[in-house]
């Protein structure tokens, strides 16, 4: 009679050992990390604690267990992320304490406060003029874009978008002393930091006003333009639309019209003459 093979059978010995004894040691260690999370937490070490806490987690299959300084771990932990400005780790490690049976009414506020923080910073920041500053702010949250737009760090770049522009456009217009436009594109700026970058324009632009209304002064004054149009009329009309919500260019030209004048290019002004 032939022997049969011993090798097949020493394989599925040492297969079966194997399985068996890594079910045993992983059962053993899992009995070991509360007491070891325990410790790390008792001694403040975050790392360590959060580290026994996965691993815990990780063994779901086991009895599931989860002690009090699990969650005292990632509070902790977490607090410290936030003074280190790593804001969306501090989050991301609140947000799983608040999913666990560790969490409180305090964490729940916490959490909230933080995201508050973040809106409040950011929109400090884009006042301030630090666009960059203020979607890093938002990231966190998930507030720096989204693709259907809506996100707030979204509504902030297109707002500081339109004010680049529109103070891109009155420095042009300051240049070929176009003022009443000019005046138009300055009003239509909202945002504190570029209203005082266009501070310089306003002079400009005051002093162009003043000296467009001197010239017709005068030119009444000695006929040398018989048919420019009463001054004081033209500044009410236009200064009562204004007041109506009609931006500047367009109450000068109303306001031109109104009075039985016209709109006209004297030079490098504009004027309003019958």
């Amino acid at each position: 009679m032939a022997r049969r093979p011993r090798l097949p059978l020493l394989w599925l010995a040492i297969t079966l050992g194997t399985v068996v004894g890594g079910v045993v040691f992983v059962y053993w260690w899992e009995r070991q990390l509360p007491a070891r999370l325990a410790g790390a937490a008792a001694r403040g070490e975050l790392d360590a604690c959060l580290r026994y806490s996965d691993q815990l987690n990780a063994l779901s299959w086991l009895p599931a267990r989860s002690p009090l300084e699990q969650g005292r771990c990632r509070r902790d932990k977490a607090a410290q992320l936030w003074q280190q400005g790593r804001w969306a780790e501090a989050l991301g490690l609140q947000r799983q304490l608040l999913n666990s049976p560790a969490a409180g009414r305090a964490d729940h506020q916490r959490f909230q406060d933080w995201q508050s923080n973040l809106h409040r910073v950011a929109l400090e920041r884009f006042r301030a003029g630090d666009l960059k500053g203020a979607l890093a702010a938002l990231a966190p949250l998930g507030e720096k874009h989204r693709s259907d737009g809506n996100a707030l760090g979204d509504q902030l770049v297109l707002n500081w978008n339109r004010n680049r522009l529109e103070s891109e456009r009155a420095s042009k217009l300051v240049a070929q002393a176009r003022w009443w436009e000019a005046l138009d594109s300055l009003h239509r700026i909202d945002h504190p930091w570029w209203q005082r970058r266009a501070d310089p324009l306003n002079t400009k632009v005051d002093q162009g006003l003043a000296r467009l209304k001197g010239q017709e002064r005068e030119h009444d004054g000695h006929g040398e333009v018989p048919h420019t149009v009463p001054v004081a009329q033209l500044d009410a009309e236009v200064s009562r639309r204004i007041a109506g919500g009609m931006d500047e260019w367009k109450a000068f030209q109303a306001g031109c019209q109104a009075v039985g004048g016209k709109v006209m290019e004297a030079g490098p002004d504009t004027v309003c003459q019958r």
